[in-house]
């Protein structure tokens, strides 16, 4: 286990050894030094801007750095990203689990919002589903920790991830790219842009490919298991009428024909006598079809006033839908089995104003968001009536079937403002706010079904079966509005012209919902149906600056979170009955470090180091009999330590081109994957990733060559996992996996 001490000690020798690798360099060279780090220029506050001007804790990645390093997801961020977490959720392979500062959401049932905004070009993905974003046609991306609700559209009350696509240049250009690999990767690219009419009307397009083998096998019906079976296409254009206008249109699609991922099992199983095997490997009989697609349209525009003053509207409609299966025993027979469908549409209008003079700075706008979300599973529970349990498609015994369905529609309205003043030369004071008003109406059907095991039809969703006696348990429409005023204040003081400290207090708001599982039928008088929004006040001081002649980039923040009403999803026995509710009597202390820092030790050679610290206690979690066993329960996704060391060495050779060499290391700590009491199995002990990436670019600028290797040593660790002991006439507890080793040869030409 680490402590403060030991973080303090790793900060220190990382600060002592790159800054002694400094010293030694400007001796052996008593001339003056030419060479310095690159200015990282960010929109974090809405506006461009230097990284090292913005006092708020972000970490940038331009999409040049993100080619070399080979991310291929947003969930590769995690590695490279101080206090965050990225990854797959539980039997998914595009659906988002995202944590910024120990805030998130692990569930992603319709009922609930992400704790962690996700914006593509500004427009806010309202749904986890599908927000696995494949790495292609990208600019920048930029993770912004913290509440940042004064400045953008939707609530963020834990951080924001910022998918920034790539403008076009106004030239007629054409890119191919190739990616071959382990698993029989190959991913193949096209992505070109055309002038209409020059300097005034240009058109564009991406077409990407995704394709790769199982990294493992479903045993029972020999299909891939971790395999990946991805397209998608962008179409923009953008049109400048004069200086001062301009105008985006643009309209993108992905469609994953990935087969479902199914869990390795932990534990031996009650029914089978199925035991854990390969990690990669399951043994599911639910099924392996899944289809998960998403879609949208906007128009952006923006207009310069004047030189201080610019308007920007963005106008936004996206759609999306899921089918599949989850197999939470892992097994041939349906003990426990659930075939699944989603769907959503969004609308969303934001109006921004952005104002500028020589020392104020005012960000303000309006958003509405317009969203509907349904979703409907079965639970097929085949043992649960004393019987052994049966494959799927075998109709010779009776089965319990608990079928759910429903609808959550949300309306969310805002107004917000932020405005940043130099009292002095060094000294600036920023104030913001945002007034949010969320409504949500829920429909929820419930019912529990008894069948006689033979074919016919029935009234559950995905049934299929004659039904012996059905028990509706929920049949009911509810929802509620809550308003929130949510405030930021902050200083930033200049030391020079290369340092800054700056302090903060800024609030995050997340908005409450409807329990989309809830059991009207057995559950007790007074248990609500409706659970209260989130709230998080965080402080925060952090300082940026550069040392050595701008050779040595360090930004660093300490921060302190009160997270309260924390949504958290519990089963309850009631009687005989499992009883689902959503519990929001929960308070958090959230206590943090962040340390990032990169060094041009030679003109060729630059390193990176970053490190995330966070110490999180339950103040207060109420069990469902309304127990605080607070101390006592674990928090879930967020490590407490992280960290990332990574060296680029850049070798210019002339005519021949130039050669960029990368090796990194990363470390996460120990990880609870759920609110639990003590530790559980699905919990992952800490573990250390290695990659290495080389690539050579031609002296002409039109060929790439990249190589990737990646977790090296081949390192196995859980993202995710189920964890049902006792439950349905088995043990349901499995494993879901980070990628093994993988070699990928990455190769472009651009005309």
């Amino acid at each position: 286990m680490f402590h403060k001490n030991k973080v303090a000690s790793v900060v220190a020798l990382a600060v002592m050894s790159m800054s002694g690798a400094l010293s030694a360099s400007a001796n052996d060279n008593s001339d003056e030094i030419s060479f310095a780090l690159e200015e990282v220029v960010v929109t974090a506050q809405k506006r461009e801007e230097s990284l090292q001007d913005v006092p708020v804790a972000v970490t940038a990645f331009s999409g040049l750095q993100l080619e070399e390093a080979g991310i291929q997801t947003i969930a590769d961020l995690e590695r490279v990203t101080p206090n965050t977490t990225l990854r797959p959720s539980r039997a998914t392979n595009t659906t988002l689990t995202a944590y910024v500062r120990g805030i998130g959401q692990n569930d992603p049932l319709w009922g609930f919002e992400p704790g962690v905004g996700l914006y593509i070009d500004d427009i806010y993905f309202a749904r986890p589903q599908g927000a696995m974003l494949d790495v292609y046609d990208i600019e920048r991306i930029e993770v912004l920790r913290g509440p940042q609700g004064s400045l953008y559209g939707k609530n963020t009350i834990g951080g924001a991830i910022k998918y920034v696509t790539k403008r076009m240049t106004g030239e007629a250009e054409l890119d191919l790219g190739l990616a071959v690999g382990s698993y029989n990767q190959n991913d193949i690219s096209v992505a070109g842009q055309l002038p209409l009419i020059e300097d005034k009307l240009y058109v564009g397009a991406t077409v990407a490919s995704f394709q790769r083998d199982g990294f493992g096998k479903n045993k029972f019906t020999g299909a891939d298991n971790y395999d990946k079976d991805i397209s998608a296409a962008r179409l923009s254009m953008e049109f400048s009428p004069s200086d001062n206008l301009f105008v985006r249109l643009a309209g993108d699609v992905t469609r994953d024909e990935s087969n479902n991922r199914h869990g390795s099992r932990l534990t031996e199983s009650l029914q089978t006598g199925e035991a854990p095997h390969d990690p990669y490997d399951s043994n599911a009989g639910a099924g392996d079809d899944q289809v998960v697609e998403n879609s949208g349209g906007n128009l952006t525009i923006e207009w310069d006033l004047s030189d201080s003053v610019t308007l920007k509207s963005v106008t936004a409609y996206r759609e999306g839908s899921t089918e599949g299966f989850i197999d939470f025993d892992a097994t041939p027979v349906n003990t426990f089995d659930a075939p699944v469908k989603y769907a959503d549409h969004q609308f969303t209008q934001e109006i921004q104003f952005n104002y500028n003079s020589e020392r104020l700075a005012l960000v303000g706008g309006l958003y509405y968001l317009d969203g509907y979300a349904s979703g409907a599973f079965d639970v097929i529970a085949g043992a649960a009536l004393g019987a052994p349990a049966v494959l799927p498609q075998d109709a010779s015994y009776p089965t319990f079937v608990a079928a759910t369905q429903g609808t959550a529609e949300t309306t969310s309205k805002a107004v917000y403002l932020h405005a940043s003043y130099e009292l002095t030369e060094q000294l600036t004071m920023t104030v913001g706010g945002r007034y949010t008003k969320d409504e949500k109406e829920a429909s929820v059907y419930k019912e529990k079904l008894f069948t006689d095991g033979t074919a016919g039809g029935a009234s559950a969703e995905f049934g299929g079966v004659n039904v012996n006696s059905l028990v509706v348990q929920s049949d009911f429409t509810e929802g509620d509005e809550w308003s929130q005023f949510s405030p930021k204040v902050g200083f930033d003081y200049r030391i020079g012209d290369d340092t800054m400290i700056y302090t903060s207090y800024a609030e995050g708001f997340k908005s409450g919902g409807v329990n989309m599982r809830a059991d009207v039928t057995a559950s007790p008088e007074g248990f609500s149906h409706v659970f209260d929004p989130e709230t998080a006040k965080s402080y925060e001081l952090g300082i940026k600056t550069e040392l050595f002649d701008n050779r040595v980039r360090i930004n660093a923040a300490v921060f302190h979170t009160n997270y309260d009403s924390v949504q958290i999803t519990q089963t309850v026995l009631i009687g005989t009955d499992f009883v689902p509710s959503v519990a929001t009597n929960n308070e958090q202390v959230i206590d943090g470090l962040e340390f990032e820092m990169v060094a041009q030790l030679t003109e060729s050679l630059t390193a990176n180091f970053n490190l995330g610290y966070l110490d999180t206690e339950w103040d207060k979690f109420t069990n469902g009999v309304g127990e605080d066993v607070g101390s006592d329960m674990t928090v879930s996704n967020q490590p407490k330590l992280s960290s990332f060391v990574g060296f680029n060495y850049e070798k210019d050779l002339g005519e021949n081109g130039t050669l960029v060499i990368g090796a990194n290391v990363s470390y996460t700590d120990e990880i609870a994957m759920e609110v639990a009491l003590g530790e559980q199995p699905i919990d992952e002990d800490a573990y250390t990733l290695l990659n290495l990436d080389a690539t050579w670019y031609s002296a002409d600028e039109h060929w790439k060559v990249a190589l990737h290797a990646k977790n090296i040593t081949d390192e196995q660790y859980r993202v995710a996992g189920y964890n049902f002991p006792a439950f349905l006439g088995d043990d349901e507890i499995l494993g879901f996996y980070g990628d093994p080793r993988t070699v990928t040869l990455d190769i472009g030409y651009s005309f």
